[in-house]
């Protein structure tokens, strides 16, 4: 912040006359922006739907309530096909993941200049395309089921994983692979000794954490048919059993809130 001296005394200024200017310029571009993607909004938009929204919302309220309670026995293996697309989507691409980020870090790829812009570029790719997309893909390609929605699941993890993981491996401690490596290791004793134990917590709790994030996302993977309790959802909706439906949205929220629950104990285990 500038100081200006008047009279002796200095006053300070927040900005100087040219970053006021500047302030105000992008403020009224910012609110230019906002107003034309309102209109555009707006032009799209039934209003005559939205308010009219409370009424449904009530409507819907009333025939979904009290929830069908019996009709939970029949939500037992679906909630378990969920519980299994999360797990095996997880460790399929933790597994996949590990090799992807030891060649996109810069302490450990064999070639910065070749390889790892391609292992970037994987981690890109299947983080930027949702799950429900990869569902819809792999549901033309391999069929509808569980195994849709584990490869999904699988596929959408490995960027994130690899991600993190890769940031853990180039934020490790030098000095214990350098103290390795003067002994006269190979690079794989250097990383077996020197890089896995350091970044053991943080795949510990990586797994978890995506763990507890595929648990949300395979709930609503049955919605385009890749199995799950996300298909009796689908199902319920097509047909309009709203006290099913509010019963399949409290399963699924007690299968968020305890998976949530087993992910806060395990990462203050690790941590």
């Amino acid at each position: 912040m500038p100081v200006r001296d008047t009279g002796g005394l200095k006053l300070w200024q927040r900005r100087t006359q040219r970053e006021s200017l500047m302030h105000w310029v992008l403020w009224l571009i910012g609110i230019a922006i906002f107003a034309y993607c309102w209109q555009q909004i707006s032009e799209a938009t039934t209003w005559f739907f939205v308010w009219d929204a409370p009424r449904i919302t009530q409507d819907i309220w009333t025939r979904a309530t009290p929830p069908k309670w019996e009709y939970i026995t029949q939500l037992g293996k679906p909630i378990w096909d969920t519980l299994n697309i999360a797990t095996l989507g997880t460790i399929i691409s933790l597994i996949l993941a590990v090799p992807v980020a030891f060649l996109a870090a810069r302490n450990t790829t064999p070639s910065a200049l070749f390889i790892r812009p391609i292992a970037l570029l994987i981690i890109v790719s299947t983080r930027s395309i949702n799950s429900l997309i990869w569902a819809l893909l792999l549901i033309a390609i391999i069929g509808p089921g569980v195994f849709a929605g584990v490869v999904a699941i699988a596929i959408r993890s490995i960027g994130f994983c690899a991600k993190l993981l890769y940031e853990a491996i180039e934020e490790i401690d030098t000095t214990q692979v350098e103290a390795i490596t003067a002994t006269g290791a190979s690079r794989w004793q250097v990383m077996a000794y020197g890089i896995v134990p350091q970044i053991m917590p943080a795949f510990a709790g990586i797994a978890v954490f995506r763990w507890d994030i595929n648990i949300r996302e395979s709930t609503v993977l049955g919605l385009v048919g890749a199995g799950g309790i996300g298909l009796q959802l689908s199902s319920s909706l097509n047909v309009l059993a709203w006290p099913q439906v509010s019963l399949i949205l409290l399963v699924i929220l007690a299968a968020v809130v305890i998976s949530e629950w087993v992910s806060a104990k395990v990462r203050a285990a690790i941590i």
